[in-house]
C-alpha cells in the first residue's frame, strides 16, 4: 500500500506524515473512551514524529507499565524523561513523562500563593482529598500540565511538539468540560460564602449563614466544615487565576496551532463515542485533524471469500481430511467476516461525518513491547 493510501473506499484518508511535519502543528492530543489504544497511539505518533525531526515530549496519563518498558524507560513519572534509541540522525528528539495529578496540583499552588498560604493549602485535610480524588480533577490536571509544558516550549525551545494522552473517561465531555467544572467549582458562591465571616451590618445574611452554616455542619460534620473554611480562606487568593489558566487553555485547543485525533476501534459502542466527541469538538470549534480506528481486521488473502473459505472449510471437516487445512480456512472466513464488519462501521461513520479524515491500524499479532512495535504501529498509521 502506497504512503497515505486508505484500505476503506470512499473514506477520506488522513496524511498523519504531513500532520507530524507540520511546524505549525505544536499540539496533538489524541482523545476517545478507554481501551481503544490511545496511549499506544501518542506513544507512536512521538516515536515517527522524533524520527522525522521533530523535538518531541508524550504526556501520557496512566499508562500500562509495558509502554514505559517499550520506550526503554523503567518508569514514567512526573519529570520529562529522554527516550533512548531513537533515530537523531534528523535532529529530533523524544522525551516522555506520566501525569502525577497530586504534584501538579501542589505546583499550581506554589507557583500562585504566598509561600504561608501555600503551606496551609497542602496541609489542609480538604485539599489534600481534592487534590486526590474529586471528580474531574485528572482531567483538569492534564490540561494544566499542558499548559505548564506549552508555555516553557516556548519560552526556551525545548520542545515544537507535545503529544498528549487524554484520560480515559466514561462521558467524551469528561476532558473538554473539566477544566471549567473545576474553576467553576473552586469560584463557586457557595464555597465563597463559607468562607465569609458570619458577622457584619446585614444581619439578616448573617443570620440565613447561620442556618446554612448549621445544616452543613450535621451533615457533613463540625470538622470537615471547618476544613472546607480553612482552605477555601487560605485559597482565596488564587481564585482568580484557576478561572484565568482554565480559559487560556481552552483558548489554547482552540488555536490552529492544535490537532485533536479522535481514537477508537472498530466496534459499534466505540464509533458512538467518537461520534459524539468528533460533533463536540466541530461545536466547540476544536481542530480536528481526523479519526484513528485501531484493530481493524487485516485478511492475509482477501481475494479468498469469507463464503468460500467457510464453505470449503465445512467440506474437508465433513470428508474427515485435511484438519489443519479446514481450521485455516475456517479462520480466514472468520476474519473476512469481521473484516467486512468492521468496513461497514467505518463507513456508516464516514457517511455521518464525511468531512472527517481516516486511518486505519491493522491489529497487531501481539502487544507492543518495544520501540520496533511503536515505529510499526506508526507506519501504519501513516498507511505504509
Amino acid at each position: 500500500m502506497s504512503r497515505g493510501a486508505h484500505p476503506l473506499a470512499g473514506l477520506h484518508s488522513l496524511e498523519v506524515d504531513a500532520l507530524l511535519d507540520d511546524p505549525s502543528i505544536e499540539i496533538m492530543v489524541c482523545c476517545g473512551s478507554g481501551g481503544v489504544g490511545k496511549t499506544t497511539t501518542a506513544a507512536a505518533l512521538g516515536v515517527r514524529a522524533a524520527e522525522r525531526g521533530r523535538r518531541v515530549v508524550v504526556l501520557t496519563i496512566d499508562p500500562a507499565r509495558r509502554l514505559a518498558q517499550a520506550m526503554g524507560l523503567p518508569e514514567l513519572d512526573d519529570t520529562p524523561r529522554r527516550v533512548e534509541g531513537i533515530d537523531t540522525k534528523k535532529g529530533g528528539h523524544l522525551d516522555a513523562m506520566m501525569l502525577d495529578m497530586k504534584r501538579t496540583f501542589d505546583d499550581v499552588v506554589l507557583n500562585h500563593a504566598s509561600p504561608d498560604k501555600a503551606q496551609q493549602i497542602l496541609e489542609n485535610p480538604f485539599y489534600i482529598a481534592l487534590s486526590s480524588s474529586f471528580a474531574g480533577t485528572q482531567e483538569y490536571m492534564a490540561m494544566e500540565k499542558l499548559g505548564q509544558l506549552h508555555t516553557a516550549a516556548s519560552a526556551n525551545g525545548s520542545y515544537d511538539l507535545i503529544v498528549v494522552d487524554t484520560p480515559p473517561s466514561r462521558s467524551a465531555l469528561d476532558f473538554l468540560d473539566a477544566p471549567q467544572r473545576l474553576s467553576s467549582f473552586l469560584d463557586s458562591r457557595l464555597l465563597r460564602l463559607l468562607s465569609a465571616p458570619a458577622r457584619g451590618p446585614i444581619r439578616i445574611f448573617s443570620a440565613g449563614m447561620g442556618m446554612v452554616t448549621g445544616a452543613l455542619t450535621k451533615l457533613v460534620g463540625a470538622q470537615v466544615l471547618t476544613d472546607i473554611q480553612t482552605f477555601v480562606a487560605a485559597l482565596d487568593s488564587t481564585f482568580g487565576g484557576f478561572r484565568e489558566r482554565a480559559e487560556r487553555t481552552f483558548a489554547l485547543l482552540q488555536q490552529s496551532r492544535t490537532a485533536f485525533l479522535v481514537v477508537a476501534a472498530p466496534e459499534p459502542d466505540a464509533l458512538r463515542e467518537a461520534s459524539y466527541f468528533v460533533e463536540r469538538l466541530r461545536d466547540e470549534r476544536m481542530p480536528l485533524a481526523g479519526l484513528v480506528l485501531n484493530r481493524m481486521a487485516a485478511p492475509a488473502a482477501t481475494h479468498v471469500s469469507a463464503e468460500r473459505s467457510l464453505s470449503a472449510a465445512e467440506a474437508l471437516t465433513e470428508s474427515g481430511k485435511h484438519p489443519a487445512a479446514a481450521a485455516v480456512l475456517r479462520l480466514h472466513g472468520e476474519r473476512m467476516l469481521r473484516a467486512s464488519r468492521e468496513r461497514r462501521l467505518a463507513e456508516r461513520f464516514g457517511s455521518a461525518h464525511p468531512g472527517v479524515a481516516v486511518a486505519s491500524v491493522p491489529a497487531l499479532s501481539s502487544d507492543v513491547h518495544d520501540l520496533d512495535g511503536l515505529r510499526e504501529i506508526g507506519a501504519r498509521l501513516s498507511g505504509e
